[in-house]
């Protein structure tokens, strides 16, 4: 980049807060107190983001008696839950691609169960009136080179003989600048019913609401500190006291599981965001945009950026930045040099909105793992539950996670539970310095297919041999 192109790009940056958009709000609820003393329940369940706090809606939704009590390090829907881009994809799997690519033999039936698990949010918005600008728009994958309008031709052609295209449908170049007004777009798969746009920390905050109003108790800066056989249940010891539970379901993600062996199967990758000011009615009126689909660029670094209820564009993406040793630092939650990267992409995708800044620059960590989308099990003779591994498209599928979790706890038979996707695992990450240095080859790797007409090299091809991955 250019010295005179790093100052236009970045004056656009000069008023930016560095924090996340959505947290950034006066409506933020206060934290709840601490647990202090001992206490029991039948279901304790540790995490308070979108996991955590479906699980334990969820629990009292199909037992109004069961006594549920969920506990949070920090603040509910601090984390990834308040951070992410605000896309409530139905796909369970990271996209129909990953999921075929994977579980052939029941990717009918794992497109079935997101459809219904995203009507299901739907209707729980609408059930407990939270208000989180939930908008069903559909989402557009667009694509900026010549080879990846091919690479979407495919993909729908696939859809089709699957018969899984309901509502999808081609863009050839015309009919996607029509709906949204960029000189680098060549061509768009639209998904008219499978995506919705939200306020991500306004869902997790009317979770919460939701989980009180059903009787779950909460308990915010309050982090588990172990997790130990007691009887025939479980322990959680807290800074301020200890849980006793009959069933403890885990939905802490990205931090390190207490349940040791779980953890080499996820590592934490950096995403970055920014949030322009809102758009005046001109500005609007240069890009089109009327549909306010969530959009994605379809390179390996992809870009994701949608409007927001008040007009804004966020741009996300890009840069996916996986720090040594695998520990999660606040530290890594800012970094200029990504901001400044998305600010010179954001005005090569839309020219005509030069002058727009930026309000808002923010950056958090995602689990992630190497089939892209969750994994799930038991551990201490099946009174503990996980789910993890959802790879930056969890605001939907961690709903349907939470179901799986409780499933498990109930010992039932389930189609959830007699799914492949939900008996098998991921391949572990290695130990470092293997995980550094294959994670930096493979990020290598797939900066040269995006500059090389998505040509993989024989690193690539091998991991694709092996099911692993890399994404943000």
């Amino acid at each position: 980049m250019a010295p005179g192109a790093m100052n236009r790009w970045t004056a656009s940056l000069a008023d930016a807060r560095p924090l996340s958009f959505w947290l950034d709000d006066p409506g933020r609820p206060p934290a709840l107190p601490a647990l202090t003393g001992a206490e029991q329940c039948d279901l304790l369940v540790v995490g308070g983001g979108y996991s955590g706090l479906w699980t334990a809606l969820i629990a009292k939704e199909r037992d109004p008696d069961r006594d549920v009590l969920l506990i949070e390090g920090r603040e509910v829907g601090w984390a990834a839950s308040g951070r992410n881009g605000g896309f409530c994809d139905a796909s369970l799997t990271h996209g129909l691609d990953n999921g075929l690519s994977r579980w052939p033999r029941e990717i009918g039936r794992l497109e079935e169960l997101g459809a219904r698990n995203l009507d299901a949010i739907e209707e729980a918005v609408a059930r407990y009136g939270i208000d989180c600008a939930f908008e069903r728009t559909g989402g557009i994958d667009v694509a900026t080179e010549p080879y990846q309008v091919e690479e979407l031709r495919t993909r729908h052609r696939e859809a089709q003989r699957l018969g899984l295209d309901g509502g999808v449908e081609f863009l050839d170049e015309d009919q996607v600048r029509a709906v949204v007004r960029s000189p680098l777009f060549r061509a768009g798969l639209r998904d008219r019913h499978g995506v919705a746009m939200l306020n991500p920390a306004q869902l997790a905050w009317g979770l919460k609401a939701a989980c009180l109003e059903r009787g779950v108790r909460i308990h915010e800066r309050t982090p588990a500190l172990s997790l130990v056989p007691r009887g025939t249940g479980m322990g959680v010891r807290t800074p301020y006291g200890r849980v006793s539970a009959r069933h403890v379901a885990l939905g802490t993600n990205v931090f390190p599981s207490l349940v040791k062996r779980v953890r080499p199967y996820t590592v934490p990758v950096y995403d970055y965001a920014l949030m322009t000011e809102p758009l005046t009615a001109e500005q609007r009126a240069a890009i089109g945009w009327h549909g306010r689909e969530g959009l994605s660029d379809t390179a390996n670094r992809f870009h994701y950026f949608r409007l927001t209820a008040d007009d804004r564009i966020l741009w996300g993406g890009y840069d996916a930045v996986y720090p040594y040793g695998g520990r999660v630092r606040a530290e890594h939650d800012d970094r200029p040099e990504t901001y400044a990267r998305l600010a010179e992409h954001f005005f090569r995708y839309f020219p005509a909105l030069e002058g727009l800044r930026f309000s808002h620059a923010w950056g958090g960590a995602i689990d992630t793992c190497s089939r892209f989308s969750a994994f799930f099990g038991t551990a201490h003779r099946g009174r503990v539950a996980y789910a993890a591994g959802y790879t930056g498209l969890g605001v939907g599928a961690t709903r349907f996670g939470a179901e799986v979790m409780l499933d498990l706890l109930s010992g039932e038979q389930t189609e959830r539970t007699a799914l492949e996707m939900v008996r098998s695992k991921p391949l572990p990450f290695p130990p470092e310095p293997f995980a550094w240095a294959g994670i930096s080859l493979t990020k290598w790797s797939l900066a040269r297919a995006d500059e090389n007409r998505g040509h993989r090299n024989p690193w690539l091809r091998t991991l694709d041999r092996l099911g692993l991955g890399f994404d943000s």
